[in-house]
């Protein structure tokens, strides 16, 4: 029946009721280890995945259970599966199709931790990464070769907070027979809904908006189960024999659910990246007041670029949702609920004046963390991107005169107001 509630109703009903033992109407915690079978042979069926249930929380949990189907009923997929970071579900979402001397293409525009774990950490499992302009469409045809097994960019990017064209991208990944996926983190499935889009997998940090309010690291990946594991011999992982279960193929058994069984029995299972039961409670209670709390940031977003566009101290400003912004006409017809409340500006003394704004804001936080009810405030250049080179930065969207702020869901007077005063110490 949830898929025929709208998505309000979703946000606070999907993958939940009330507890059939005691009556309780919210999630319990379900702070367990193990779980009692009811005999050998029930034993025997879930560890051979002939039923589905409940052995071990590194694997599965009632509480995370909840929450994933609530992302899955919230995106449109077939399957969720949740882990600890926003960072793991990048891992547990490639992990099932990449392998040694095996390729993804990505956005040049990604996280700066996400640059760097595509361009240094996954070398050490054989894979590798090719950056695209996505602007580029014809650069991203190019890149594709024998070798990819995947496509992924972010709906929103970080830190620039330019929208992709997920339609066009997805065209070319699946013309090309490889999985496209969406970091949906940034627009929420409030404001974009990639699987509709044609996206394979979405991957989410449960960290930032789906929460809201800054307590709980954690990650997603919901899978749209429409892809086609066995169209060739690509994806082994799913479409041929998996000697830990006995030859079980995951695609043939399972079908549209092969990725999510696969992430739970295969990829949980190994690598251990567990959400903890206590986090899933914290955010579906977040993803409870998400319909709400959306349109406010967008709202407040759009009030205080309009603000800084047009302050002289300011030289640029990246928010997509300008009338002035080369993706103004993307954001109207791809995302009309808004383009998400995460940009940058420029700061007219560059590097410097940036590093004197940050330290004069009173109101915006100066955190490592974006999604918050909070607005928060960033100089990429010597944080979160400040791995990379300056020419690295600027592919990325964060040059050293830039700021990035992720505006909450306070009066935007206020929030212009410390940004003005910050402004005036910024420039000496």
């Amino acid at each position: 029946m949830s898929d025929q509630w709208k998505f309000e109703t979703q946000a606070v009903h999907a993958g939940a009721a009330p507890d059939p033992v005691t009556g309780a109407r919210q999630v319990p915690i379900y702070q367990t280890t193990a779980y009692q079978f009811r005999d050998a042979d029930h034993a025997a069926r879930l560890f051979n995945l002939q039923e589905v249930g409940y052995i071990y929380s590194r694997l599965t949990n009632p509480t995370i259970q909840a929450l994933q189907a609530r992302l899955a009923a919230l995106e449109g997929g077939a399957g969720a599966v949740c882990c600890s970071s926003g960072h793991a579900a990048q891992i547990m979402a490639l992990f099932p199709l990449m392998g040694p001397g095996r390729n993804l293409v990505a956005s040049s525009r990604l996280y700066g931790g996400t640059l760097t774990q595509f361009s240094h950490t996954i070398r050490r499992f054989g894979w590798s990464a090719k950056f695209v302009d996505l602007d580029d469409l014809d650069a991203l045809r190019a890149a594709i070769d024998e070798d990819t097994r995947a496509v992924f960019i972010e709906s929103i990017s970080n830190p620039g907070g330019y929208v992709t064209d997920i339609p066009a991208v997805a065209e070319i990944a699946s013309s090309a027979g490889v999985p496209l996926i969406v970091d949906n983190t940034l627009a929420t499935p409030v404001l974009c809904r990639p699987i509709e889009m044609g996206a394979t997998l979405v991957v989410h940090s449960l960290t930032k908006y789906m929460t809201g309010n800054g307590t709980v690291t954690g990650g997603a990946v919901i899978d749209s189960g429409s892809f086609d594991w066995s169209a060739s011999d690509r994806f082994p992982s799913l479409s041929a024999p998996e000697p830990a279960y006995h030859g079980l193929k995951f695609h043939e058994t399972f079908g549209p659910a092969a990725f999510t069984f696969h992430a739970i029995a295969i990829g949980l299972r190994d690598l251990g990246m567990t959400l903890n039961p206590q986090a899933a409670h914290y955010t579906l209670m977040g993803i409870e007041t998400l319909p709400l709390r959306m349109p406010r940031h967008v709202e407040n977003a759009r009030t205080v670029a309009e603000w800084l566009e047009a302050d002289p101290r300011v030289t640029s400003v990246t928010y997509a949702g300008l009338p002035s912004s080369p993706y103004a006409d993307r954001v109207a017809e791809l995302y009309p609920r808004g383009a998400g409340a995460l940009f940058s500006f420029a700061v007219r003394g560059g590097y410097d004046a940036c590093v004197r704004l940050i330290g004069a804001l009173k109101l915006f936080s100066h955190v490592a963390n974006l999604g918050d009810t909070r607005s928060l405030a960033i100089h990429p250049a010597s944080t979160t991107h400040r791995q990379l080179t300056e020419a690295q930065q600027t592919a990325a969207g964060a040059s050293p005169d830039l700021v990035r702020l992720s505006i909450g869901i306070e009066d935007p007077s206020d929030l212009i107001a410390d940004l003005d005063q910050a402004l005036t110490a910024a420039a000496g």
